[in-house]
């Protein structure tokens, strides 16, 4: 009888991983994998354990249960060898300002243990990957914000890991800058590279992730590819309304019109499975400024964890 084909494992596997800080347990009994050249998005809201399963998986804080495998080798025990073939972007900014763009690339290699000859060769490739060819002797002091962030990926990028990852990489970057992050991202993965992404953005996650995991209060409440997800918590239809007397609506019988309900602030979101008769009754009201779109990650993201601030990271 034919031997049976062996299933390759996982480029990163995370099993049953829990962490407690003083009675609060942050991340909890959670589990993941990501293949290669794949985007697995972490997302949740403040306090949901996102940064700390990132450090759980750098081996920058030990779990008080579960296994971490990585590349083929065990955390922590093979620490060091699963950080030279990962690259790191963190939430802040970690470069040296006494550095020229070059210079910090040149630092960050040495800590690789990489030839000066290799380091040589590779940080013009990574400048102009980063669209910093014309930043090379500049220091990071000079750059913009969306420079900055394209910096930290290119020295992450130093020792040609193959897997990055980013804890939050375009916060506090205005659109343009995030585009071009996310273009540089994209190219990764069509190079093959695997990457772990935490953010805040979903217009983020839906463009660049292959799954999703969402986390709530350390514990994952769902997982799957983004269409997949949105199918099976959401109706396919929203509207929003908005203006005079939009509040209102939502304890009227136009409510019944939506399988769903919801308000925030001064809007009305209708969930429905199709809006045409919803539509013909909002346009009843002369007052009211509608808008009707497919249902999208942020409501699936409000409706797992809820409309509610949060405060904390």
């Amino acid at each position: 009888m034919p031997d049976a084909v062996a299933i390759a494992e996982p480029l990163f596997q995370v099993r049953q991983l829990s962490k407690h800080f003083g009675s609060t347990r942050v991340v909890d009994d959670l589990s993941f994998h990501i293949g290669s050249g794949e985007c697995l998005g972490v997302i949740g809201p403040n306090g949901a354990g996102k940064t700390t399963t990132i450090r759980l998986c750098l081996g920058l804080t030990a779990p008080d249960q579960g296994s971490i495998r990585a590349l083929g080798l065990a955390m922590p025990r093979d620490a060091m060898a699963i950080k030279s073939q990962l690259g790191v972007v963190s939430q802040f900014d970690t470069l040296d300002p006494d550095f020229t763009c070059a210079e910090n690339l040149m630092v960050y290699g040495r800590y690789f243990g990489m030839k000066t000859a290799v380091m040589r060769e590779r940080i013009p490739r990574l400048l102009e990957f980063a669209a910093l060819s014309h930043k090379a002797d500049a220091k990071p002091g000079e750059l913009s914000g969306g420079m900055r962030r394209r910096l930290s990926l290119a020295r992450a990028l130093i020792n040609d890991p193959r897997l990055l990852l980013l804890d939050e990489p375009t916060t506090g970057l205005d659109p343009q800058a995030r585009h071009l992050m996310w273009e540089r991202l994209q190219l990764l993965l069509q190079q093959g590279k695997s990457i772990l992404l935490t953010t805040h953005f979903m217009d983020e996650a839906e463009r660049l992730c292959s799954r999703l995991l969402v986390l709530d209060h350390g514990r994952k409440i769902a997982e799957g590819t983004p269409r997949e997800l949105i199918a099976l918590h959401l109706e396919p239809d929203v509207v929003e309304a908005y203006g005079n007397g939009a509040v209102r609506l939502a304890q009227s019988p136009v409510a019944q019109l939506a399988a769903r309900t919801e308000v925030s602030g001064e809007t009305v979101f209708f969930y429905t499975q199709d809006a045409r008769a919803l539509l013909d009754a909002l346009s009843a009201h002369p007052g009211l400024r509608t808008l009707h779109r497919p249902a999208n990650l942020e409501d699936l993201f409000l409706k797992l964890t809820g409309r509610q601030i949060r405060e904390g990271g």
